[in-house]
């Protein structure tokens, strides 16, 4: 693999802050990302080049130490590979204080995790006796270990530093870095990429060059064909009926049921046969706020379900009709709009709301007011217990992962394109209007298209969701539906056959 030898840095941080059965096609987002753990005592700037790693603001950052008291997780890119980083809290072995051992533990478990682990220590300060400590920690974990000296913020300050110090760790290469500037922190990862195994980062997709005139009718791209099992997560809070459900589901006791939250600790695949189909039927750990989790086997589960969101074609995220739509739902629901996967609102223990009174007409209301970003996903009412309404989930998920595997014609989708812009043309701009020329499916899981455009920035929030709102309608779409702008380039306009060859025409005067 290609580097660039001069100095790199990641992007600054934005002020936003089981098995896969044979023949199926494992999309690149699914493919496993090895992990990267930065542990270090507190307040030494292990959040701060998690942000600067991850490219955006996602850690707290405090100069208070203890502030990072669970661990954060996100998926970046370096060099065309594909990772994720976690930060962790403060690690202090020694420390007897209870949050602190939790901490601690929360540390261990990303090590345990971790394909690669970065000490993050404090070059200012110099090789401390809790550094020693946690690096002696580190070595019996036997992964690969890099030392990340922090705050080092410019070349001449590696000469008044004791950066040297921290070579008595015997963990080879010191890198010095300033997580805050950016500086050193390109090399760290090349290094990094060189001990791990990365998948290939996922391409945005793009439109081929077609070069087609306006008019003209393009040819459906070739996709490759969608196969395999149906793959549903079962996914949701502590508590809230997951295993209850899927033993409804299955007509057998296969999971232990408890009504002590966290009971299940690890995702369990369960296959189902049902006309003719085959669906895996996965059910996860409970997933909890993350102030909430504390026992280290509660932690690797949350990990477990999130990978298992990432290998589903359909998650049925469960919520408590007693309490849905509270903020645990919303995270969570987020996560599974972010990673573009098919989803069903399964709502249950509806008995209960019933004989309270609730309606599904008002419910369905309340839902999409609360939760406006899944409004497209289609909602199922169960109840776990007496097993009503739990057949539902199968032909639903069917139904889903069917339009989730989906290609569409490319002159319908043009005539569509077309049509809207008549009704509806784009908004005017700083006194120019948007065009859009021309649309193609270039992915499917989830269906992804490109719109070539002029002015591709003027096309504002409100248009984009016109269009994307007249696409689900006309095709029926309830599953996530990515489209993309690209401004198309500049060309000259073919001339017509007749004139090809003929060479430029003079105006000649009389001889």
């Amino acid at each position: 693999m290609s580097r660039r030898k001069q100095h790199r840095e990641p992007p600054s941080p934005h002020p936003s802050g089981g098995e896969v059965p044979a023949g199926t096609p494992v999309p690149p987002s699914a493919r496993v990302r090895p992990i990267v753990a930065l542990v270090g005592r507190p307040n030494v700037g292990k959040s701060t080049l998690f942000n600067r790693v991850a490219g955006r603001r996602s850690a707290i950052v405090e100069d208070v130490p203890g502030v990072t008291r669970d661990r954060n997780y996100a998926d970046f890119e370096w060099d065309g590979k594909a990772l994720s980083v976690v930060d962790t809290g403060g690690f202090e072995p020694r420390s007897r204080d209870t949050l602190m051992q939790l901490v601690r533990d929360q540390a261990q478990l990303a090590v345990d995790e971790a394909s690669a682990v970065v000490l993050v220590t404090d070059g200012r300060e110099g090789l401390t006796a809790l550094d020693q400590a946690v690096a002696d920690t580190l070595r019996r974990a036997g992964k690969p270990l890099f030392v990340a000296v922090n705050k080092v913020d410019a070349p001449r300050s590696e000469e008044t530093l004791p950066v040297g110090e921290f070579h008595r760790l015997g963990f080879g290469a010191v890198h010095a870095i300033s997580a805050e500037h950016g500086r050193g922190t390109g090399e760290l990862l090349d290094a990094i990429l060189e001990t791990v195994d990365a998948p290939e980062a996922e391409r945005p997709p793009e439109l081929p060059d077609l070069d087609l005139e306006e008019g003209e009718e393009g040819a459906d791209l070739e996709l490759p064909a969608p196969a395999g099992d149906i793959r549903i997560a079962i996914v949701g809070r502590p508590n809230v009926g997951k295993s209850t459900f899927v033993n409804a589901l299955l007509g057998e006791p296969r999971l232990v049921v408890s009504d002590v939250p966290g009971t299940t600790r690890d995702a369990i695949d369960s296959l189902v046969l049902r006309d003719g189909r085959r669906f895996v039927v996965t059910d996860t750990a409970g997933i909890r706020r993350k102030r909430s989790i504390a026992l280290k086997v509660e932690s690797y589960s949350v990990v477990r379900a999130m990978r298992a969101i990432d290998d589903s074609d359909v998650t049925a995220c469960l919520l408590d009709a007693t309490e849905a739509g509270v903020e645990q739902d919303a995270r969570l629901l987020g996560l599974v709009e972010e990673k573009g996967r098919a989803l069903v609102l399964v709502v249950n223990k509806w008995d209960i709301a019933e004989r309270e009174g609730a309606t599904q007409e008002w419910y369905r209301e309340e839902l999409r007011k609360r939760l406006p970003f899944v409004a497209w996903a289609p909602m199922l009412f169960v109840s776990a217990r007496t097993g009503k309404g739990v057949e539902k989930l199968l032909p639903t998920a069917a139904r889903l992962c069917e339009q989730f595997r989906a290609r569409f014609p490319t002159p319908e989708m043009n005539k569509l394109l077309e049509g809207l812009q008549v009704a509806h043309p784009p908004p005017l701009v700083h006194g120019r209007r948007a065009k859009l020329f021309y649309v193609a499916q270039v992915a499917y899981a989830p269906p992804t298209m490109v719109i070539q455009c002029s002015r591709a920035d003027s096309v504002t929030d409100h248009y984009r969701r016109y269009v994307e709102n007249r696409f689900r309608e006309t095709f029926g779409l309830e599953v996530p539906l990515r489209i993309v702008y690209r401004e198309r380039q500049r060309r000259e306009r073919r001339r017509p056959p007749q004139e090809r060859g003929a060479g430029p025409r003079r105006r000649h005067g009389p001889r």
